[in-house]
This record gives C-alpha cells, structure tokens and sequence, in this order.
C-alpha cells in the first residue's frame, strides 16, 4: 500500500459533512477527525498511554521545535519519532513554517526559503522546502507537510498574491525533495488569505501534484469567525473529494462542527491541553473555569457526561484543589479530560453524519454548550 490511503464512506444528506476512513501502516483513523498536538514529541502533561486511551489515533509533533531540540539527527539515531516518544499509532508532522513565520522581526523571507533566529539561543538558522523534508524524513512521520508561508490576518492582496505564488513554488521544491513515498505521505497546503480568487488559484496549483491529501492553511490566525467560514464556503470543495482534506490550526468545538459542515476531515490545535494547564475545561454545558470558588465545595465530575479518566475519578473540588495548590496533577487531569472531549465530540459527529442528522447534532450541541 502507499503512504496513507483515504476512503470516503458517507456524506451527509443535508451537508457538505463528509465520514470516511485514512489507513496508514501504523493504524487506521476514522474521520473526521481531532489530532492533539505534541509539539515537543509529547502532548503536554499527558502520557502517551493516556493520550491513547482518550481515543486519539493519530497526534501531531512540529518540526521546527524538534529541529532546534533535540535535533532530528537525534531523534533519527533514537530510531524515529515514533519510538522516541514512544507513540505506535500515526503521527504527522507540520512543516515548521508557521512556527517560522510568527518569529516576526526575527526572521526573514526569500525565495530560497526562511532566515531565521533560534527563540531558544539566538542562533542563525536557514529552513527551505529541501530542508524542511529531510527534517521530517529523518522525524520519520506518517504524514508530512510542505512548507509555506502562512500570510498574517490582515494583509493587502499585494502582499498575499507573491506569498501565495511562492508558497506554490516551494511545493513544487517540496515534491521534488519527497523520495520516501511509500512512507511518508505528503500534503501540500492551500494558502491565498481571505481572497476567494487566490484560493482558487492556490488550489488549481496544489491540486496540479497528485498528493495524498491536501490542507487548508493561512486561517484561525486571528480573522473573525464568519470571515473564516465564508473562506471555507468558497474553498473547502476546490479539494478532490477522495483525499482528505485537512484544517490546520482549528480546536475550537464551534469551528470543529463549522469545518465538518464544510466536507473538513482533519482538525488539529494546542486548545486542549493550553487551557488545561491554565485551569479550564470544555464540558457538554460549556467551558468552565475550576480556578472559581463555586466548584471548591462542588464534587460533582467536571461533566456528568463524560466517560473520561478524570471524570469517572475525580470531583470539580478536589480539581480546583489541585490548581490552587500548583499541583502538576491539574495539568494532567484537565488536559486529558479537555483530548476525550474534543475525541468524543468527533465520535458524535461521525455517528451524526452516517445517520444523515449532522444537523440536528450540531443544534443539540450548540445549545448545550450555550453557542446559542
């Protein structure tokens, strides 16, 4: 078989909503789906057994970060990512370019690539598409990215049209530079900022290479929500319908239901386990925040619905106990609590969309979670 191999299994009647099913050599995962990301090669303050458990098939780690620490010739000697941060199931690895572009002043783009200062050292580094594939092919993920420049929000169709053409010319450099294909499936990532008619033309131009998959990159970078929609409106079926199609950088339920809606199979985003260690929780009746003197006498589970660790063990008082007192624990039950919701959300979503009632789903979700 190759790399990864997408089957789409079912559409929703009344939606773009699509279920289907991306089998790679190290498992299978059922879309949509939520990928917790581990940027460091760990998903911060969860053991990968519990990440696991919480229902996660596939996780991410970031190439820019590994790069720098411990360096891929590191985690290439250790046998791979998988071993070395002892994760057996698939793992893909983002390009390190949106890491690069937010350095700001800190680093600079040319056509050959990106210049930059380490934020650990200081130290001069130069990453390239070239550059940017060996990293992840010595990282050894399933899946891959191509390198690009993720336009900042807001920024002049002047500035967004060369971005984006460049962005096209380093996938071609990417592609160029794939020589482990039956390993490492790579996606090439749509940019072209809020402009319909450069997204259409970045699609034409991705869609020109016969990838596995394909991304929608360059959004949930601070526009409004109904601007990130009506982008989505306009591009998500510029993709080919047999390839998964992935949303980089969304975690937030709302914009998981809003991108499904859209035929969006793949989501990933650092939410769950940042607002975790920060105290908070995503529950079936909204977002809580444990660090509130309501829950010290509340031992009640964070949400009565979920089937989580933490939910099944432990009370809202004895949680806001351990966050007072800067016990490590917090992090670790909140984190994991916050994965199994977003895992289950998606669970919900997929037996929603085979029964045709995507819909009616969403609605119900909405209301619990006091969207509406």
């Amino acid at each position: 078989m190759s790399a990864i191999e997408y089957r789409l299994l079912h559409k929703d009647k009344k939606t773009g909503a699509r279920r289907g099913r991306m089998t790679t050599k190290r498992g299978t995962v059922e879309t949509p789906v939520f990928m917790p990301v581990g940027t460091a090669a760990t998903v911060k303050a969860v053991k990968p057994e519990d990440v696991r458990k919480a229902g996660a098939e596939i996780i991410l780690a970031n190439t820019y970060h590994l790069y720098l620490r411990p360096g891929h010739d590191v985690v290439k000697e250790a046998g791979g990512l998988h071993r070395f941060m002892n994760w057996e199931g698939p793992i893909l690895t983002d390009s390190g370019g949106f890491q690069v572009f937010s350095l700001g002043d800190m680093r600079k783009i040319t056509e050959e690539g990106a210049e930059f200062s380490s934020h650990i050292d200081g130290s001069r580094h130069m990453l390239t598409p070239e550059r940017s594939i060996e990293i992840q092919t010595a990282l050894g993920a399933d899946i891959i990215m191509a390198f690009d420049e993720c336009a900042p929000y807001p920024a002049e169709k002047e500035y967004v049209r060369p971005s984006m053409e460049m962005t096209g010319r380093w996938l071609s450099r990417c592609v160029d530079a794939w020589k482990n294909r039956e390993e490492q499936a790579l996606f090439g990532i749509m940019q072209g900022g809020m402009y319909e008619d450069l997204r259409r033309e970045s699609a034409r131009d991705i869609t020109s290479h016969d990838l596995p998959g394909y991304a929608i990159g360059g959004l949930s970078v601070g526009e409004p929500k109904e601007v990130m929609c009506s982008v989505l409106d306009d591009c998500v079926d510029l993709l080919p319908d047999d390839r998964p199609r992935y949303l980089m950088g969304v975690g937030t339920p709302d914009y998981l239901f809003e991108g499904v809606e859209r035929g969006v199979d793949m989501f990933d985003c650092v939410l769950p386990t940042r607002i975790g260690r920060n105290g908070s929780a995503m529950t079936s009746r909204g977002q809580i925040n444990i660090k509130n003197a309501k829950y010290a006498h509340d031992f009640t589970p964070l949400d009565p619905e979920c089937d989580c660790y933490t939910c099944r063990n432990y009370s809202r008082a004895y949680l806001r106990h351990l966050f007072k007192s800067g016990e490590i624990l917090s992090s670790m039950l909140l984190s994991e609590h916050n994965i199994r919701f977003l895992i289950r959300t998606m669970e919900n979503i997929r037996k929603a969309i085979e029964e045709d009632r995507f819909t009616e789903y969403k609605e119900e979700f909405y209301k619990g979670y006091g969207y509406i």
